[in-house]
């Protein structure tokens, strides 16, 4: 089984997933900033595997600072964090994981011990964290594969956009971890994968994943959901989360939005798996979540080869904004969450 990131003692290693399906590589990175380039080219992606890469990038910086006193340690630290937050603006883990490994670094420093005793016990702590915010997400997502699997149909067909399989956590998955937990349980599931433009996830990432575990699946091109909802060949669809409000409104990949309303016309039901860490309970509504702007190049070229006009415009908005009134459900780890999601998140949360 692969294993899409892990702390080791050379380094932070990770599956390359710009280079799936074709080539299975794992990299290994020492710096910090190596790491937050891999978050910010797409060679880890998704938010839960974005928050992991963000505590063991903190976890490496500090560990190769080479400060000589607190003062030093903390300026580092800044650094640090800045660097990785400012790699990919919708993904509220990145945010939470940052904030998570800024806390233990407070909380070891106010122990009292001499400069050197507890620069040491900062390193050992965020090691540790980082690899707790690791195991803690993979516990996570089969808790939310538990809880979902059964909302989904004891056979046919289910859609899911973008990848929110292992490769988009620290494993087993989101909405996919829901599909390998209903398949688990004996129900009769296949699956249809949005290709997902334009970086191509779901025919890259998702497709790959699913053949792995022998869970049967089609690639679909993002303009034909429409017509198979329409000749009744899907049954539900299913969807992870880059950053939820508290009212329900779900930032998910580029598409997500158009899928639920084609879900909504055709009364087939539309989950989002995610857990609570990519709920951010201090937006009102998904206007306010940051919706980041990815190079034109990922449009206008496929594989480095242009398949548009030369000096023609682009857009790529990486992330849409699915309304709370087309969404069924929301999965977490500490059960499902309907409408009105103002109170159902907020009792998750209070648990």
């Amino acid at each position: 089984m692969f294993k899409t990131i892990e702390w080791t003692e050379q380094g932070v290693r990770m599956i390359d997933q710009t280079r799936l399906p074709g080539e299975e590589i794992y990299r290994t990175y020492t710096d910090y900033r190596e790491v937050a380039e891999a978050i910010r080219s797409m060679v880890i992606r998704g938010a839960p595997a974005i928050g992991v890469a963000a505590a063991m990038g903190v976890a490496i910086g500090v560990k190769n600072s080479g400060a000589k006193n607190i003062p030093e340690l903390r300026a580092d630290f800044d650094v640090i964090a800045d660097t990785l937050a400012r790699t990919r603006p919708t993904a509220v883990n990145l945010f939470w994981a940052i904030k998570r490994m800024r806390n233990v670094f407070e909380k070891s420093l106010s122990c009292h011990h001499t400069d050197a005793a507890a620069i040491s016990m900062v390193r050992v702590g965020l090691e540790e964290e980082a690899k707790r915010v690791l195991a803690e997400d993979i516990a996570i997502n089969e808790a939310m594969g538990r809880y979902g699997a059964d909302l989904m149909p004891d056979s046919g067909t289910v859609l899911t956009h973008c990848n929110a399989g292992a490769l988009a956590t620290g494993g087993y998955g989101t909405a996919l971890g829901v599909i390998r937990a209903a398949v688990g349980a004996g129900k009769k599931i296949q699956v249809f994968a949005d290709e997902t433009r334009p970086f191509l996830q779901g025919a890259r990432l998702t497709a790959w994943e699913l053949a792995k575990d022998q869970i049967p699946v089609t690639i679909i091109t993002d303009n034909m959901a429409g017509h198979f909802m329409k000749q009744g060949e899907i049954r539900a669809v299913i969807v992870g989360a880059d950053r939820i409000a508290s009212n329900g409104d779900t930032a998910n990949k580029i598409g997500t939005y158009s899928v639920s309303v084609l879900a909504h016309e055709n009364g087939i039901p539309f989950y989002v798996a995610a857990p609570l860490s990519t709920i951010d309970m201090s937006l009102a509504s998904g206007d306010q979540i940051p919706i980041e702007e990815r190079s034109s190049a990922e449009v206008t070229h496929l594989a480095g080869v242009a398949i548009a006009p030369r000096d023609v415009q682009a857009r790529h908005p990486a992330f849409d904004v699915t309304p709370q009134r087309y969404i069924t459900a929301i999965i977490t780890e500490r059960g499902v969450a309907r409408a009105p999601f103002t109170d159902s998140l907020r009792a998750l949360f209070a648990q």
